[in-house]
């Protein structure tokens, strides 16, 4: 369990620290939220209809910045044989950074929600529920990423490769993100999104684990 901890907060600080990783993908978020208003024009009302949408897009592909290196170090300098050959499941390895890396690029992107909201015109309500979204479903993003990684963690150069493997698979996470949102407006049901975003990120924190892990033997053998 120690070595599980440890790993998390090693993978974090690593997230953070290399290549501003984590910063990118603030940055980028706060990009893609910043130009919208400049491709939309001033029409506050229709940024305010759209803005969740928007969130939840920069939200997605700000996630998928950073993970093509979730692995490959590892490869690269023998940590992941050492990790291999530590008595802790592959399985468990893999969860331990998929965690670390959604602390330190996920959990920052919900935090800055509110100022990201303010800019997009949201009411508070909205914000914290956009807020809570993206609590529920960006670990499934974040998991789900770390299959892709896992993939090309073979590959000298596949950042680009992650994004294209990855991305269908996280629109079912983005459709019921924004649907629990535009739901609570009364345009639909809000309750089963809610609880779709959190069965699959439970579901792919049981699940990717495993499929990651058999890449990633797959890729050292």
């Amino acid at each position: 369990m120690s070595l599980f901890l440890a790993l998390i907060g090693r993978t974090a600080r690593l997230s953070l620290r290399a290549g501003g990783g984590a910063y990118t993908g603030l940055v980028f978020f706060l990009s893609v939220v910043a130009v919208v208003p400049f491709g939309v024009g001033p029409d506050m009302p229709l940024l305010a209809r759209i803005g969740p949408a928007m969130l939840w897009i920069a939200a997605l592909l700000a996630t998928l910045l950073g993970l093509d290196r979730l692995f490959q170090d590892d490869r690269d300098d023998g940590t992941l044989d050492h990790l291999m050959l530590s008595g802790l499941p592959l399985e468990l390895v893999v969860l331990a950074k998929a965690i670390g890396h959604w602390l330190a690029t996920g959990l920052p992107l919900i935090v800055g929600t509110p100022v990201f909201g303010l800019i997009l015109g949201l009411d508070a309500p909205t914000i914290t529920l956009v807020a809570a979204t993206l609590l529920l479903g960006t670990p499934a993003l974040t998991l789900i990423g770390a299959i892709g990684a896992a993939l090309i963690t073979a590959m000298r150069r596949g950042g680009l490769v992650v994004a294209v493997l990855v991305l269908p698979f996280t629109i079912p996470v983005l459709i019921f993100g924004v649907s629990a949102i535009s739901g609570v407006g009364g345009n639909g049901p809000s309750t089963a999104p809610f609880l779709f975003l959190a069965a699959f990120s439970l579901a792919s924190a049981v699940l990717a684990p495993i499929a990651a892990a058999a890449a990633l033997r797959a890729a050292l053998d």
